[in-house]
């Protein structure tokens, strides 16, 4: 049985890279080849620009309506095909079958809702007195380009996706080589249901290849990107050249603070749930939790006694924790784990690669609850993006909003209790661009804006907010002659 195999999509038609090559996509279950993508590099994202600039006025010029049109196809579309889906995001990430399932209601949900909005982008009137008509008009920016991560592929395409084709730009996107397939077959999907050729263009490779040119690439009007600070602040250097605008979604470092007075019953489920989504290579992932000293042996111990209960394995068994997207991912996890205990944290629970007949092959880690760090270490600071979970405890609030900032990164944050003052008061504290008070997300947050406060990135995406980083305001003032007296 021949193994699927995806080539570039540019100006409506499937072509293999200039280069011929092809990479391979490995199941970070057990290494095995699953596909082939075309190694596409500098020459294939010129004729992809190209072909979106050649597309742009007839879009733009689009009535705003119709362009809702095809958006809501779209979405239909991904729901009838939402299992098939589901199952390639499963294999090719590695993330457990349910959550890969709500990824794909998530990417419906991105363009129904951008549906909706595409013929409500408006402007506005300024009033300058009886010898001015002055209003402004929302215009696309022109040609983004989406260079789209390995972890939320298909719901991170679409969420980048959505809004830019709503208000008439075109797309050159780069999806991760590491996991990829889901977008190529939303590519198909945009494609079928009738998205216009040179619309959407997507040329799967390498980072240092595909992903560079396109950053650097003159006749782009908007890069984004969703990854590494590392990659972002390269990815910043190069749009800098051509004096273009980027819309970053970078790291995280997120806390759940726990107040003495907060229902464990509740939170610790989520909790649990926040700290592990995608074995934890998630941006958002509530991977430290700050804990009223009060509660902090209940809680630690309460916590453990869940990880225990966890499942480990493939994604398409649906586990609830599935293996690391790579051997190398794998590895930087338990460099941490052997970090903190270095540091002198106290690892609770798991911290060691899953052997085994069914794992071995595998990138899994278990679990892992780190007790006993301080603000200072690491493990508090840096993300590690995989399944571990750092624990603190803390006295006062004033306390746990100096710990919930002592990082680089503010992308979301948790609060849980029933005093209101503290909750409200942190939430006003805490330097994150979400925040959550006794809960973590709601649902999928499509409409919920998201986005970051420092290292964590800038602009926003999801929810309305979205759109004033796919357009540009244009003001237009006429002068209005009076009429002339006899």
């Amino acid at each position: 049985m021949s193994l699927p195999s995806y080539d570039c999509f540019i100006d409506g038609q499937w072509r293999p890279a200039h280069s011929r090559e092809t990479l391979e996509i490995l199941d970070p279950a057990d290494g095995a080849v699953i596909a082939h993508i075309a190694r596409g590099g500098a020459s294939d994202i010129d004729e992809a620009v190209r072909a979106a600039q050649a597309a742009l006025p007839g879009w733009a010029d689009c009535v705003p309506v119709q362009r809702g049109r095809v958006l809501h196809a779209i979405a239909r579309r991904i729901l009838e095909e939402q299992d098939r889906l589901a199952r390639i995001e499963s294999q090719d990430t590695g993330k457990p079958l349910a959550q890969a399932q709500a990824d794909a209601v998530a990417a419906a949900r991105f363009f129904e809702y951008y549906a909706g909005v595409a013929d409500k982008v408006l402007g506005s009137s300024i009033p300058l007195g009886p010898d001015y008509a002055d209003f402004t008009v929302r215009e696309p920016l022109g040609v983004t380009a989406q260079i789209v991560p390995w972890n939320y592929p298909l719901q991170i395409a679409s969420r980048g996706l959505a809004p830019a084709l709503a208000t008439g730009n075109t797309v050159v996107l780069k999806p991760a080589e590491l996991a990829c397939l889901s977008v190529l077959e939303l590519t198909r999907i945009c494609h079928e249901e009738g998205l216009p050729p040179g619309v959407l263009n997507v040329v799967p490779g390498l980072g240092q290849e595909a992903g560079y040119a396109l950053a650097v690439h003159s006749g782009v009007n908007l890069v984004v990107f969703t990854g590494s600070v590392a990659t972002g602040t390269q990815v910043m250097r190069t749009a800098a050249e051509n004096i273009v605008p980027v819309l970053l979604e970078l790291g995280g470092k997120s806390p759940n603070i726990v107040l003495a007075d907060a229902d464990l019953d509740d939170a610790l489920p989520v909790l649990l749930k926040a700290a592990f989504p995608n074995s934890g290579q998630t941006c958002s992932a509530g991977s430290r939790v700050l804990v009223q000293r009060a509660r902090h042996r209940e809680l630690v111990d309460r916590l453990a006694a869940l990880c225990h209960g966890l499942k480990v394995g493939p994604g398409l068994q649906n586990p609830d924790i599935g293996p690391l997207v790579s051997r190398a991912q794998q590895g930087k996890v338990l460099d941490y784990i052997g970090i903190a205990r270095d540091e002198g944290v106290e690892v609770i629970t798991g911290g060691t690669p899953l052997p085994g007949a069914d794992l071995g092959r595998g990138n899994f880690v278990s679990p892992t609850l780190l007790d006993g760090a301080r603000p200072e270490m690491r493990v508090h600071r840096e993300e590690i993006f995989g399944p571990v979970l750092t624990i603190l405890p803390f006295d006062e609030v004033e306390e746990a909003a100096a710990l919930a900032n002592a990082t680089d990164y503010g992308l979301v944050a948790g609060i849980w209790g029933r005093d209101v003052g503290a909750t409200n008061w942190l939430a006003r504290t805490v330097k994150a661009g979400q925040i959550f008070i006794n809960c973590y997300g709601a649902g999928g947050g499509v409409e919920l804006p998201f986005g970051g406060y420092r290292k964590s990135g800038f602009g926003r995406e999801k929810g309305l907010d979205a759109l004033l980083s796919y357009t540009q305001v244009k003001n237009i003032c006429t002068r209005i002659a009076l009429p002339r007296r006899p």
